[in-house]
């Protein structure tokens, strides 16, 4: 039997791709299963950008670039934020990587030494506290629960600073309850960082054009500049531009930190593809007249699983801010129990239930560290988030209160 490195007993799969694994083996059995457990758009990648990443192919694009990114799409990316976010960035602050995850765990490996403390906000994203752990650094997760709006307070994150803390991560908006920070509610936490000049920030932007209502994007870096040497402003093309497939993200951060992941990034992948940063270079440079379109629907979907979830007994949700998830409370159905007699207990079970019962893929919250919660994600044909939602209301009106007995 192989023996493997004890850093790999830190980590789990990732709970969404495991999620999808089972319900792709319950569509070989014959069944139709909706699947609303993966992070990705239903649109395909927009015209003009599937078509640049063809006329690289075609030009013969398709050899090494340099390893943290072409200077076009750099430069791409120096524009984009200054156009989007007012940062100025010169091209030797940029690093382009095989998608925002991959900038992201980067970045984490060159800052974090054993047993540094990273502070995250739960729920979270279920790929930082393992990213966290195979640098070597240890997860400080903080719960940020519903009467919060899922998001970190000022006096929380006080509280959680030590002389060991070393970065914090932020997404906004959020993956997975679509929260997102007002502007002062960035710069108040702001404060408290200036007061700790150790602490780094991994700021992830990659929802950014994902905003509903009356609601505005802010990014840390822009709002409270006193900080900007001291964040790494992380997006990609993969959720705004329908282009998860194609693995571009890339980040904005202090010249020696970027200079820090080249090597990494070179001692690993090496460069992203060649042909998809062509293509990168068009999204972010090109027309953007179909984000318009793509976020009303997103919105249309919203409100419409919205109104669905907080129909059915047992589950409630708040409508999100930004992004294309609902984070799902189903403590109502705990204690509950099914058809074949089995006590719901946890939200692990109710997602359980759902895909067996009602063939509907959810993610439960214990994955992103809050529990008990499931996340749907409405980046689905509008006609199978109905389904899904009336499959859901009549897989739970199945459920009974669990016989007492005497």
């Amino acid at each position: 039997m192989t023996t493997l490195a004890r850093r790999m007993g830190t980590i789990a799969p990732s709970a969404t791709i495991e999620i999808s694994r089972r319900a792709a083996e319950l569509r070989r059995e014959g069944l139709d299963i909706i699947s609303l457990s993966q992070g990705e758009p239903d649109f395909d990648t927009p015209t003009h950008i599937a078509q640049a990443g063809k006329r690289a192919i075609d030009e013969g694009h398709t050899r090494y670039t340099d390893v943290d990114g072409t200077p076009e799409l750099k430069q791409a990316v120096v524009a984009k934020f200054e156009r989007d976010n007012g940062l100025h960035y010169a091209t030797d602050q940029i690093s382009v990587g095989t998608g925002g995850k991959q900038v992201i765990f980067n970045a984490l490996f060159a800052l974090i030494d054993p047993d540094d403390e990273v502070i995250i906000p739960a729920p979270y994203w279920v790929s930082y506290p393992d990213m966290v752990r195979l640098a070597g650094g240890m997860p400080v997760c903080v719960e940020c629960g519903d009467d919060q709006g899922f998001k970190l307070t000022p006096e929380q994150l006080e509280a959680a600073i030590t002389p060991k803390t070393k970065c914090l991560i932020l997404n906004s908006p959020g993956n997975p309850t679509g929260a997102g920070y007002h502007r002062e509610e960035l710069v108040a936490l702001g404060e408290v960082l200036k007061r700790h000049p150790g602490v780094f920030v991994i700021s992830d932007d990659i929802y950014e054009y994902l905003a509903y209502d009356d609601w505005a994007f802010a990014t840390l870096a822009a709002v409270v500049p006193e900080l900007f040497e001291r964040v790494l402003t992380v997006n990609g093309v993969s959720k705004g531009y329908a282009m998860t497939g194609w693995r571009i993200g890339f980040g904005g951060g202090p010249k020696d930190l970027i200079r820090a992941m080249a090597m990494l990034q070179g001692q690993m992948t090496t460069n992203p593809s060649a042909v998809s940063q062509a293509a990168a270079v068009e999204a972010l440079n090109g027309p953007r007249d179909f984000l318009t379109e793509h976020l009303e629907i997103f919105r249309q979907r919203r409100d419409m699983c919205t109104e669905a979830i907080n129909a059915i007994d047992g589950l409630s949700c708040r409508a999100p801010e930004g992004a294309f998830y609902l984070f799902i409370s189903c403590q109502g159905l705990l204690g509950r129990q099914t058809p074949e007699g089995d006590v719901l207990e946890s939200d692990v079970d109710v997602a359980q239930f759902l895909l067996e019962q009602a063939h509907v893929a959810v993610v439960p919250g214990t994955a992103f560290g809050l529990a008990p919660w499931c996340r749907i994600s409405f980046a689905a044909a509008t006609e199978r988030l109905g389904e899904a939602c009336a499959r859901i209301d009549q897989a739970c009106r199945t459920l009974t209160a669990p016989a007492v007995n005497d």
